[in-house]
């Protein structure tokens, strides 16, 4: 793999290997987009406000060996995606560690932090 590519790839290979936490153990974290959404918009716009003040003030650069070359403002592309795809992995871990633990230990079934409604579940019934 190119080197301007490494880090995308490894961005890509974040994504594959949770993805499996969606459809195996349930995740139910792509199921729900709006959710993810939300999730999402406030952890990227600090990092990326944060991110970008550094790179204004010289406190840190990216080398364009190992980047794209693909900007958004001062930022590279590939720190925008590490923005979005680390949260995701880590939801779709915490989501799945939660079903696992809803499954061995039925007395906490439904306490995921995203975790609102319970698959089957009637609607009025969830436990939050």
């Amino acid at each position: 793999m190119n080197d301007h590519l490494q880090y995308l790839g490894l961005m890509a290979a974040c994504l594959v290997l949770t993805l499996p936490l969606e459809f195996v153990l349930r995740a139910r974290v792509y199921r729900r987009p709006l959710r993810l959404l939300v999730s999402l918009l406030p952890t990227v716009a600090v990092f990326v406000a944060w991110d970008v003040l550094g790179i204004i003030r010289d406190h840190w650069s990216y080398s364009p060996r190992f980047s794209s070359g693909l900007m958004i403002g001062p930022m590279p592309l590939e720190e925008l995606v590490f923005f979005i795809v680390i949260p995701i992995c880590g939801l779709l871990t915490y989501e799945a560690v939660g079903t696992v633990l809803d499954r061995v230990r039925p007395d906490r079934a439904g306490r995921g932090l995203l975790r609102r409604e319970r698959v089957g579940a009637p609607r009025g019934t969830d436990h939050a």
